[in-house]
């Protein structure tokens, strides 16, 4: 497959758009079959249940260039679970798992040529939703719904390394213990914005989160689960239900505990005891692990003793095996990589 003539180390974080996206449309009770197309665009009425009432979910994956040359998925099927739960949250119907991967794999291979080259640091991000396309003016469900995937090529995340950043404490809630943090709804990103809005004005690069209930324990940033390292080499990591489970910090501590031998601790993180860490770290699809150097509590600074010049060691054989393993240096485990032929 000839790649497309761009310039792969320089494409930055933001949409290109590609040739082919995958539709398929919910109505009188059932799926159609799907289909791919060339457009791009979405027509919708103007009073469709998700311009209405927010009745949207969405997931975020990759697509990759092994060190062989094979382009490949990671771990597409826990996405598809995803993506269940939260349809289920949000009274849609459930896009079936099966056909959510053949679909991210039509999609993929329809648009191999934009799946950078290995090597180059860049990745095919893909973007499988789903939204309520008739209209609704009462506050209820949709009847009608559209699931579509499509595909962006997007450079490093971090462009000459990831160095470590400043974050700070929010005074905002990201989401009630009842709520919908469990789930990657679209109404939680856009409740987000004004809080990073905000800390980008004040300098910082991301928010921490406290439970909505206590303000006393860690939750999560706006798009991105924690990793702390304690002194002796231990990996923990909060636990809460109103935290999204990422896929990204699930394989984390797979790989802390099976290729690196560490301890692990999934639980609830006190905020007071966040200084006694050695390593911090946000973990998530774009970054894979985005090192964090500082948390600011309303003018007190925690400095974590890996410092503001690079990631930590932990966080960085973390981070080193982890992508080792989705460019196909390091042998996967079973059913982590979906091989697009």
């Amino acid at each position: 497959m000839e790649k497309k003539n761009l310039d792969w180390s320089n494409i930055g974080f933001s949409y290109v758009q590609t040739d082919k996206r995958y539709v398929s449309n919910f109505k009188n009770g059932a799926w159609d079959e799907g289909t791919l197309t060339d457009d791009a665009n979405v027509v919708l009425n103007e009073c469709a249940g998700v311009l209405q009432y927010a009745q949207t979910v969405f997931e975020g994956m990759k697509a990759y260039t092994t060190e062989k040359g094979q382009t490949v998925i990671f771990r597409p099927d826990l996405n598809a679970e995803r993506m269940v739960q939260s349809a289920k949250r949000l009274e849609m119907p459930v896009f079936p798992e099966e056909r959510f991967v053949d679909a991210v794999v039509q999609t993929v291979k329809a648009n191999e040529a934009y799946v950078p080259p290995y090597g180059t640091g860049a990745t095919l991000y893909i973007r499988p939703y789903m939204f309520g396309t008739n209209p609704v003016i009462g506050v209820k469900p949709a009847d009608e719904y559209q699931f579509r995937v499509f595909g962006t090529p997007v450079g490093p995340y971090f462009k000459g390394g990831a160095k470590p950043i400043t974050i700070k404490v929010s005074d905002f809630d990201r989401a009630a213990p009842h709520g919908t943090g469990h789930i990657k709804a679209g109404l939680n990103y856009a409740m987000s914005m004004h809080a990073i809005v905000t800390a980008h004005e004040e300098g910082f690069a991301e928010n921490m989160y406290l439970d909505a209930a206590t303000r006393t324990n860690v939750e999560e940033t706006g798009g991105a689960n924690f990793l702390f390292v304690t002194k002796d080499g231990k990996l923990v990591t909060p636990k809460s239900n109103s935290i999204l489970p990422s896929i990204t910090r699930r394989s984390l501590v797979y790989v802390a505990k099976e290729y690196l031998g560490m301890d692990v601790e999934e639980r609830v993180v006190p905020f007071e005891e966040v200084k006694e860490f050695a390593e911090c770290g946000l973990c998530g699809t774009a970054a894979v692990v985005s090192p964090v150097g500082k948390i600011v509590d309303h003018g007190k600074e925690i400095c974590f003793p890996s410092g503001m010049d690079e990631m930590g060691p932990v966080t960085k054989k973390l981070y080193d095996t982890l992508t080792g393993i989705q460019m196909g240096r390091i042998e996967a485990p079973k059913g982590w990589i979906k091989v697009v032929e």
